[in-house]
């Protein structure tokens, strides 16, 4: 559903014209009909609209001013394509095989130009290290010793942007540069962090650079110095602002994937406890905690496609306990721990224990073959991380273990299959 902005009078007007478009055209053959269009805070994407296909083409109309990066998914093929905004209207052609995207031609200047930095550095990071062990093999007065001093040289400059003509490029590459480069002339300190996340503008959200950085800059502090360094840089951005709220949120979200469970619970309360308005950005983090604390009722999902029920939903599953675990047939831990589970598989029936597995498999043939040795309720989107579920239980790895009461009351989260069978008295 498209956004509907109520203003009134001129304001009203004004909206109706946009500030710019995105464009995307795809061959005719490419079978996907919805798209949606994706800005970007901190590092959630952001749901602007949903456009459908006029001639295999999508067209959306952006009304406000947006420097950043963006988004287009396409959810019934589970393609996305990233790009970038300054404002301007953004043109894209994209070439497509079996319903998959094989190649992304950008035809406005900004992303065209974006791209070739990303491409040189890409050759600049893998390839200039080959060549310079190479040249050790040529005389410089060769042929071929002469074209690898070219290459070499070429590879060692630095691409230069015009601030004023492509401010976000500027903006991204440089600071990207800066903080997060391998071959950065010398090791950023933490006061310029805690800087430059004090006194950037508004890309500084739409750029896709906070968690980068944020996780460099708790790295550069060490690991005994953590809450310091955190407390250091939210005292300077002061948490009651929207941009100490957004890094409140980001660091949250941190601790969380890397399982620092004290630290997410310090800065998880902090945000609790904040009597100012908060910013959507935080408000998400927190409703995704919530949804998932001890003690809370596990948000329903209405299953898309499940084997092994008649069940339409998580709540229409009858148990005394229900195991929710996370998983894809792509994780190695999951190939490791599932097996473990599958073993006890009978006393958990025996016991009226439920498994549901939900998938964040992309791929329908590798989820479906790896599904046919788990007897228990399984069901998918097929839309990998893009899974709606992934956001509503706050998941950020696989595998992850949900233990629920009959009342679908979340009892525990176990970290492993090994707490999973300890706390059913199964190990």
């Amino acid at each position: 559903m498209k956004k509907i902005f109520v203003l009134s009078g001129v304001l009203l007007a004004f909206s109706l014209h946009a500030q710019f478009s995105v464009n995307i055209q795809t061959p005719a053959d490419f079978k996907d009909k919805e798209a949606i269009l994706y800005t970007l805070s901190g590092s959630k994407d952001i749901i602007v609209t949903k456009e459908q296909s006029k001639n295999n083409s999508w067209t959306f109309k952006y009304p406000k001013n947006y420097s950043g990066m963006m988004k287009v998914y396409f959810p019934n093929t589970n393609n996305n394509i990233s790009f970038i905004s300054e404002n301007k209207n953004v043109n894209i052609k994209l070439e497509t095989e079996g319903n998959k995207i094989k190649n992304v031609i950008y035809q406005d200047e900004a992303n065209e130009l974006m791209n070739s930095i990303q491409e040189y550095s890409q050759k600049k990071e893998l390839i200039l290290p080959a060549l310079a062990q190479i040249k050790e093999y040529y005389k410089d007065n060769t042929d071929f010793g002469k074209a690898l001093i070219t290459e070499i040289g070429k590879l060692s400059g630095n691409s230069t942007v015009d601030q004023t003509k492509h401010p976000f490029v500027y903006y991204y590459n440089t600071n990207y540069a800066k903080f997060l480069s391998n071959d950065s002339a010398k090791k950023v300190s933490q006061d310029e962090v805690v800087d430059f996340f004090d006194k950037s503008n508004d890309m500084l959200e739409s750029s896709s650079l906070v968690r980068p950085i944020l996780v460099a800059y708790l790295n550069n502090g060490g690991n005994t110095n953590v809450g310091q360094s955190v407390d250091k840089l939210l005292d300077r951005l002061k948490v009651e602002t929207p941009r100490g709220q957004t890094v409140l949120s980001e660091l949250i979200d941190i601790f969380d994937v890397y399982e620092m469970t004290d630290l997410k619970n310090k800065y998880l309360t902090l945000a609790k406890n904040l009597k100012c308005t908060i910013t959507d950005r935080l408000a998400s983090t927190l409703k995704a905690n919530a949804n998932v604390e001890i003690g809370a009722v596990f948000p329903n999902y209405k299953f898309q496609s499940p084997v092994n029920t008649t069940a339409k939903s998580i709540a229409e599953v009858k148990a005394d306990k229900k195991v929710v675990v996370f998983w894809s047939s792509t994780c190695s831990h999951c190939e490791t721990e599932l097996p473990k589970l599958l073993e006890k598989y009978n006393e958990l029936k025996a016991k009226n224990i439920q498994i549901i597995g939900l998938s964040l498999d992309s791929d329908k043939d590798s989820y479906t073959k790896k599904i046919v040795a788990f007897p228990w309720i399984n069901d998918s989107e097929l839309r990998g991380w893009n899974s709606s579920y992934a956001e509503t239980y706050n998941v950020h790895a696989t595998p992850s273990y949900f233990i629920l009461d009959a009342n679908n009351k979340i009892i525990s989260k176990p970290e492993h299959v090994g707490d999973v069978l300890s706390n059913l008295n199964l190990k």
